[in-house]
């Protein structure tokens, strides 16, 4: 029933699995930490303690009041217009005009 590309593709995914617990036991193991059942560090990082109310696992919004980008988006001054390109640089009109000032 199953092809030739569904059999490489399992076999892929247990290739990245295996990977994924060696890189995460190596870490630690570096950092001195307990590296517990193996099969855990396939989807949780190795240095993760796993509680949520840890200030770093937790949710930034919860333990340091950060807004989350859709808020920053609603919250920002409409007013104000700001007429910079990506990168910073201003566009030629407002740089000639500053050549004038």
């Amino acid at each position: 029933m199953s092809t030739e590309e569904d059999r490489f593709k399992h076999s892929k995914r247990l290739l990245k699995d295996e990977n994924a617990v060696k890189k995460q036991s190596k870490i630690a193991k570096a950092h001195g930490f307990p590296t517990g059942p193996e099969h855990r560090l396939a989807k949780v990082h190795a240095t993760t303690c796993g509680d949520s109310n840890c200030v770093m696992c937790g949710n930034p919004r919860k333990f340091f009041g950060e807004e989350t980008v859709q808020e920053q988006r609603l919250f920002q001054d409409v007013e104000a217009h700001r007429d910079k390109r990506s990168n910073g640089i201003l566009p030629p009109t407002e740089i000639e005009d500053e050549r004038e000032d």
